[in-house]
Parts: structure tokens; sequence; C-alpha cells
């Protein structure tokens, strides 16, 4: 998300620590930015790219990935539960 400064500057409003990879995101219920970003895009599109609504996006978006991850938790401790020998509950 950037947004234009004075003098055309493009300001960044998505720095952050770059997550290492592999971490389990949908261990601890946050999405990263880049997935945030991704499906941010995708409703953009869905709304046929008009523009104004970019906050509302966002936090859309974050709030679909926030309730996808929780469900992968919850089946894969139902998953985990329901067969023990399984490494990752699938």
């Amino acid at each position: 998300m950037t947004s234009k400064g004075k003098g055309n500057v493009t300001l960044v409003h998505d720095a952050s620590p770059i997550q290492p990879p592999g971490e389990d995101t949908s261990a601890n219920h946050v999405p990263s930015r880049e997935e945030i970003r991704r499906r941010a895009y995708e409703i953009y599109l869905e709304r046929n790219g008009l523009p104004g609504d970019e906050l509302d996006d966002w936090l859309r978006a974050e709030r679909e990935l926030q309730k996808v991850a929780l469900f992968k938790r919850g089946w894969n401790r139902l998953q985990k539960q329901h067969h023990p020998d399984s490494e990752e509950g699938n």
C-alpha cells in the first residue's frame, strides 16, 4: 500500500520485518502482509477496480485470512485427535 506525498514521493506503509521462510502463519493466526496484499488485490478486482476503498479491501482481506487460519488450526487439531499417528494431520 503506497500513497503519494508532496513532490510525488512514494511513501511505503507496509514496512515490516520479513517473516522467515517456512514460518507457519496458521499456528499464530497472523496472515503475512503478502497474503493480505494479494487477497486485498483480488477484492479490488472483484469490485471492478474502482478506487477509493483500499483500506476496506485491506481490512476485509485481513479478516478473511484470519478466519481461514483459525479454521485450518481447528481442522488440524481435529485431524490429530482422530489420527494421532499422522504427523501432518491430513
